[in-house]
Parts: C-alpha cells; sequence; structure tokens
C-alpha cells in the first residue's frame, strides 16, 4: 500500500505529451488516477504479488535490436523491474521483429479487445546505464542484446528523476559483495590505457550496477565533427556548441500535427554561427560489451544546416510545452555571392 505522496506523485506523471500519439490501450493506462492505477499495476503487470510501483514515465523508446522504431512507451518502475508498456502496433511495425516478441495473439486484431505488449527487464539482470548528453536520453542495458532499450525522454529533469528513483531502488536489492581486487602489477595497471581516450566518467552504485555518464571529451568529438561538416570555414579553437537538443522536425508534406508520422526525431545542435540537425544513433553507442562489430550507421549523420547570418526570422508558436518553432532562411542560391562580388570588383 503506498503512500499518499507517492499515489499522487504517480498521477501526476501519468499523461501523454501532447504531440505524441498513442492507441487506445496505452489510453485506457493514462486515463488511471491514484489507487485505480496502483491495482491496474498489481493486477495486469506486476510479477511478484510483494513488489512495490515506486516511478511512472512516459517516454519514447527504442530497442536494440530494432534501432530504427521509436515507439511510445509507460515505464513503470517497481522495486523488482522496469516494465515497458507499448503500443501493440509496434509489434507490427518491423517483420524482424516477430522473433523478438514471440507474438501469437494475433486473432485479437478485429475485436474489441486492445493488446499491450510489456517488456520487462528485471532489476538483478541490469548492467549498466549510460545517461546521454545533457540528459536528453539515457540507455539501460542488460546482459544480451534483447536486454538493452533506450528512453528518449527529450527532458533532463525526467531523466534526473528517473535515475535518482532507479538509484534508490537498487539500494535495497540484496546482491552479493564484488569479489576482492587483485593486486595488479605495474605493467597491467599502465598498459591497459594505451587507446589515448579518457574513459567516460562512471559511478559504480552499491548493486554493482553502473551509472555512466559523458565527459568533456564527447563534446570535444561532437564539435570536431561540426566543424568537418562545415567544410573547415570556421576554427576549430573558436567553434562552440551553444546547445544540444532533441527535438522533431515537423514535415508539411503530409498529415496533421497529431500524426506520429508528420514528426521525425532529429539532434539539433546550435553554434556560435550555424544550426545543425543531425540523425543521432542513440542506441547502439557506446558499443555493449557483447557486439562483434561495430553498428553500420554512424553515431551523427547530417540532415541539414544552415548559416545564423542566412537566418530571415524565427517563428514562435503560442501553445504550451512541447513549443513549435520555425525558422525562416534567406533562399540564396550562391551563399558567399556577396563575398564573391568584393573579391571580384575591389581586389586581385
Amino acid at each position: 500500500y503506498p503512500s499518499e505522496f507517492l499515489v499522487q506523485k504517480i498521477t501526476e506523471d501519468n499523461q501523454i505529451p501532447v504531440h505524441l500519439h498513442v492507441s487506445v490501450s496505452l489510453q485506457y493506462v493514462a486515463g488511471l488516477k491514484g489507487s485505480a492505477l496502483v491495482e491496474f499495476f498489481h493486477g495486469n503487470i506486476a510479477e511478484v504479488e510483494n513488489e512495490e510501483l515506486r516511478h511512472l514515465m512516459w517516454s519514447s523508446v527504442l530497442f536494440y535490436k530494432t534501432p530504427n522504431v521509436e515507439v511510445m512507451a509507460c515505464v513503470l518502475l517497481s522495486t523488482k523491474a522496469i516494465y515497458f508498456l507499448l503500443d501493440d502496433s509496434f509489434v507490427h511495425a518491423d517483420e524482424h521483429q516477430s522473433d523478438f516478441w514471440n507474438k501469437e495473439n494475433s486473432d485479437c486484431e478485429n475485436s474489441s479487445f486492445h493488446l499491450s505488449c510489456c517488456f520487462v527487464l528485471k532489476l538483478n539482470d541490469l548492467q549498466s546505464v549510460n545517461v546521454g548528453l545533457f540528459d536528453q536520453y539515457f540507455r539501460i542495458t542488460g546482459h544480451s542484446a534483447d536486454h538493452i532499450v533506450t528512453c528518449l525522454t527529450r527532458d533532463s529533469y525526467n531523466t534526473h528523476t528517473f535515475i535518482q528513483q532507479l538509484m534508490a531502488v537498487l539500494s535495497l536489492l540484496a546482491r552479493t559483495p564484488s569479489p576482492e581486487p587483485v593486486d595488479k602489477d605495474f605493467y597491467s595497471e599502465f598498459g591497459s590505457k594505451n587507446t589515448g581516450k579518457m574513459e567516460n566518467y562512471e559511478l559504480i552504485h552499491s548493486s554493482r550496477v553502473k551509472f555512466i555518464y559523458p565527459n568533456e571529451e564527447e563534446i570535444g568529438d561532437l564539435a570536431f565533427l561540426v566543424s568537418e561538416k562545415m567544410d573547415g570555414l570556421t576554427n576549430l579553437p573558436s567553434l562552440n556548441i551553444l546547445l544540444y537538443v532533441l527535438a522533431f522536425q515537423v514535415n508539411h508534406g503530409e498529415g496533421s500535427a497529431q500524426n506520429t508520422s508528420s514528426l521525425q526525431p532529429k539532434t539539433l545542435i546550435l553554434t556560435s554561427s550555424d544550426l545543425f540537425l543531425f540523425d543521432e544513433d542513440y542506441i547502439s553507442y557506446p558499443l555493449p560489451d557483447f557486439a562483434k562489430e561495430p553498428p553500420k550507421r554512424d553515431k551523427y549523420q547530417l540532415a541539414d544546416g544552415r548559416r545564423i547570418r542566412d537566418l530571415d526570422r524565427v517563428l514562435m508558436g503560442y501553445q504550451t510545452y512541447p513549443q513549435a518553432l520555425t525558422f525562416v532562411f534567406d533562399d540564396v542560391q550562391d551563399q558567399d555571392l556577396m563575398q564573391n562580388l568584393t573579391l571580384d570588383h575591389f581586389g586581385e
């Protein structure tokens, strides 16, 4: 029986982001309040009788096996496991998933029965949590490729709250203590550090789960990548990344703003001179221990880039969060036209 404060907090968190479309089954879950939500968890989701629901969060999620399919999920954290309650439409999104989900209930499609898949990651199977740049997302890693999930919260507050709750729940787990460290000799101590790259900042929890945070080098690597895309027009030392945010690009071609297919996930990067949109791989990097080969695509792929000096105006929507921004750029075919004229007329 959770406290009134916890029930109230979970009820407040049970809100689907307005810009994302979900199925009827998840809309039903989002409509539950107070004790009805807790009873729903114990009656339909919980695997053990004595586990407690500690936190609820709505987030887009990506699975390692299907890195191109982003799906909305209700993420439930209990004292035993993390549950991802997913849209039933996700199962039909990719034919390669049939072995992943072992779906047998296809006869329910035409009935009034709304099916949701629930993916369960037991806390005892949890090995590491990678927090993305500026807390925009985090990746949960278990012991195999089936147990790697990225939550694209697109919100540092939601990420921070979930990580805090997860650490608190992991503290309750009784795990066998780590073996005593073996005394290392001089060569093994310093010989393994020949990668020339600083390791990411790691926090090893008392439950032996690693919490891995990005270091300054990741920003440096990103700045170098961005400068490469700019064809060396800018000095790298003076290039500063001012903003990194996970956003959606709205396609006006077809569908309304409510249609989830019209929203394309993009990473927006703002520097002092340019605005970039990247397609980012949020799930494959850093490589998990069992990966035999690098992923098929790079972590960052440039989708669009414009110079700030070509920005004509910014239109802001008046709706509440999430805010819609429209960037209008001058449509000049030859961007360096004025510069070339100056050189032709006034100098050798």
